[in-house]
């Protein structure tokens, strides 16, 4: 009786040098590409948090208005403050403005006020909130 032939030996050895180089050029690469999502990120939210404070002073001085006299001098047709901007926030960085228009027959009870908030972050940015408010 014979005995089965025997199997053929694999060479088996471990991962070459060169694998192993080019595993780490690719660990490397994506965690670069993870790295930079970080920065940006950031800057996204820093620019939200603005837009919402640039939001809150719009809404402020909206509210203020609407609960004026119809014939309050807030009130009067023309920009609010007549040359400039009120400053705003911690270091004047918000500018805020406004502006009164009385409405033609026959909605001349109305006038429509438009609050303006300006910044600067990454380039020029404004937010703009409208409103009526009735004699």
């Amino acid at each position: 009786m014979r005995s089965p032939a025997p199997r053929a030996i694999h060479d088996e050895r471990g991962s070459t040098l060169v694998e192993l180089m080019i595993a780490l050029v690719m660990l490397t690469v994506g965690i670069l590409a993870v790295g930079q999502l970080f920065p940006a990120g950031s800057r996204s939210q820093q620019q939200a948090r603005m837009t919402t404070s640039g939001n809150y002073y719009a809404q402020e001085k909206l509210e203020q208005l609407a609960g004026s006299a119809w014939t309050d001098a807030s009130l009067t047709a023309g920009r609010h403050p007549a040359s400039g901007s009120e400053a705003l926030g911690s270091s004047g960085q918000w500018q805020r403005f406004y502006l009164v228009e009385a409405m033609a027959s026959p909605l001349d009870n109305l006038k429509k006020v438009t609050v303006t908030v300006q910044w600067v972050y990454q380039g020029n940015r404004t937010v703009t909130s409208t409103t009526y408010v009735r004699r």
